[in-house]
């Protein structure tokens, strides 16, 4: 899964488990990357390994710091991490989702293991007031037919459902009391 941030790669990845009825192994590369020699392919063979124990739905979020391009790598502990990345991945029997903003630095190996790459983006116009009034209907504002409101919201061509939960999470601390408050509040996320 990519493309940029607070799309919704992470969240399709705990959605996916739970239609599947399978729990979630999430990891980070916090929990992988070691600073000694040899313990971060270690960790990253423990993580397949578990996940195919407990049958989970294996989910590496920012896969990138685990797949670079081999050829772009400075050292040799950056091959041996990529290497033993797809030799995991090439054994993997579970379902293995990768997300990552920057699928252009990924090994051409590590891409051709997957048999799905989805591309994830920022909302479309209709998609994005859907979840305005969605967003609105929660914080108990009411919107009506306001037609310059929707004109307002298609000119944020890089809204995300990231940015929507983010003024969800903002609304607790400064309440928003309208619609144009609430715009003017997306508006200004989708600006940072």
């Amino acid at each position: 899964l990519y493309g940029p941030p607070g799309t919704g790669k992470t969240a399709f990845g705990q959605h996916l488990a739970e239609a599947l009825d399978l729990p979630l192994l999430v990891r980070r590369a916090s929990d992988i990357i070691s600073p000694w020699l040899g313990m971060t392919e270690k960790n990253i063979a423990m993580m397949f390994q578990q996940a195919g124990e407990e049958e989970c739905v294996l989910l590496l979020d920012e896969a990138d710091s685990f797949m670079q391009d081999r050829q772009s790598a400075q050292r040799n502990w950056e091959i041996t991490e990529v290497n033993e990345m797809l030799t995991q991945m090439e054994d993997f029997k579970g379902i293995f989702i990768a997300s990552t903003n920057l699928m252009n630095t990924l090994d051409a190996a590590a891409l051709r293991r997957f048999d799905l790459k989805i591309r994830f983006d920022f909302l479309k116009p209709d998609q994005a007031w859907s979840m305005f009034l969605d967003t609105a209907a929660s914080l108990g504002i009411e919107v009506g037919t306001l037609p310059e409101m929707k004109h307002c919201l298609e000119r944020l061509n890089s809204i995300t459902p990231g940015d929507f939960a983010n003024i969800m999470r903002q609304s607790k601390l400064r309440r928003i009391t309208d619609a144009h408050s609430l715009l003017a509040r997306l508006s200004d996320e989708c600006a940072c």
